[in-house]
């Protein structure tokens, strides 16, 4: 992409009333101003809040939003670019359940409050496979105890995801620290019993994969008291 059209989508973005760009200063500061009021001062109702961090394109949480009407969904991404196609299809669809936030996500606990969030789906994260580059999985230990800050005592994370190394490693890193897997299956679109919200529609990324008839796994799962 172009910076002429990165430009142009950072500015389009600025005036979608489902975006939200905080500068890291106001995030860190605790002045973000929904922090602990998503529902009350932005969805306006009590629905259950779930989280895409790393959205991407935003395909996944629009898609969810349309699915779910009666959940409210909220996109991370720190490029903002990118989520400005999910955040405009929703504006141009009239779709009130969704808002997009352009933040670290090491940073979710700045942004939303303990209790706040029911659900996180982390939808095809770079796997770092690397052994340096550990800290940085979106499932590795230090991420599980930040997501446990803010989801609520019941809440659940999903991972879906097309490498087996990430598949592999959150599955035997789940099982090592305790935490209680719900489900999980290597292969969504061969093997039977895939809940309906991981193959009811793909990301762009995701229908290349399986063009090339790439294993698509999920895991769902709840972190440990």
């Amino acid at each position: 992409m172009g910076s002429k059209n990165k430009l142009k989508r950072f500015k389009e973005n600025e005036t979608f009333d489902n975006v939200f760009q905080p500068s890291r200063e106001d995030v860190v500061g605790d002045l973000f101003p929904l922090k602990g009021k998503w529902n009350t001062d932005f969805f306006k109702n009590d629905n259950p809040l779930v989280l895409e961090l790393g959205c991407g394109k935003g395909e996944y949480s629009v898609g969810l939003a349309e699915k779910y009407p009666n959940k409210n969904f909220v996109g991370i991404d720190i490029k903002g670019a990118r989520f400005w196609r999910g955040a405009k299809t929703a504006v141009d669809t009239g779709l009130h359940n969704v808002a997009f936030i352009r933040t670290q996500i090491e940073l979710i606990n700045h942004i939303f409050s303990e209790n706040e969030v029911d659900e996180i789906w982390i939808t095809f994260p770079d796997p770092q496979i690397k052994y340096k580059r550990t800290k940085h999985r979106m499932t590795n230990s230090e991420f599980l105890q930040l997501y446990k800050k803010v989801l609520k005592k019941d809440g659940v994370v999903n991972l879906k995801t097309d490498s087996e190394f990430m598949h592999g490693y959150t599955l035997g890193l789940l099982h090592g620290e305790g935490h209680e897997v719900l489900y999980a299956n290597h292969n969504v679109y061969v093997n039977e019993g895939s809940p309906e919200e991981v193959t009811a529609f793909q990301t762009f990324y995701e229908k290349q994969y399986l063009e090339i008839n790439k294993a698509i796994t999920y895991i769902r799962f709840k972190i440990k008291e």
